[in-house]
């Protein structure tokens, strides 16, 4: 056989110099595990809902008010030809909405017959937290807030509670809306 080698060992002996000059790969770093949400205000009080809870954040649209109904239902507003309920989140849970009108965002929930805007004090968009810093019990929390939370994650010495629109969603107070 000849001195001519397969094109198979040229690739092996190419291979093999590439891996003897090659520098090695930094070291791993442990990934930490996150969970994702969406971060709003409501008062002073900091609250994330899950990413799935959410169906989309709007802007403060127009609405047209409705006779009849308790004082936390702000009206009825047309977002892209359905009417969407908006419900004062803050009225409903016997606070009121900060004075800074261009920080407030509605909060679109939709869970099985529930289609509902939510007005809150501010949205500060998707908050990632890492999954140990989650606990089960939180830090004094107003009472009203309780039967919507599921826990809190701290971040840089803030509690911010997980809030559940869904369980907001099957609420027969929250339901209730006749005045």
């Amino acid at each position: 056989m000849s001195d001519q080698h397969t094109p198979f060992q040229l690739l092996v002996q190419i291979d093999a110099l590439c891996r003897g000059q090659s520098v090695g790969l930094p070291a791993q770093q442990q990934v930490a595990q996150t969970w994702s949400g969406i971060g709003f205000r409501i008062a002073d009080q900091h609250f994330v809902a899950p990413m799935g809870e959410v169906a989309e954040v709007l802007h403060e649209p127009r609405y047209t008010l409705l006779p009849g109904v308790k004082d936390w239902v702000s009206g009825v507003a047309n977002v892209r030809g359905r009417l969407l309920p908006v419900m004062d989140l803050c009225g409903f849970f016997g606070t009121e909405l900060s004075g800074a009108k261009k920080l407030r965002r509605l909060l679109v929930i939709e869970h099985r017959d529930v289609f509902a805007g939510l007005t809150v004090d501010a949205v500060f968009g998707m908050q990632h937290f890492a999954v140990d810093t989650y606990s089960e019990t939180t830090t004094t929390i107003n009472t009203v807030f309780a039967p919507f939370t599921q826990g809190a994650f701290m971040r840089d010495g803030q509690q911010w509670l997980v809030f559940s629109p869904y369980a907001l969603a099957r609420d027969e107070k929250f339901l209730d809306v006749v005045a």
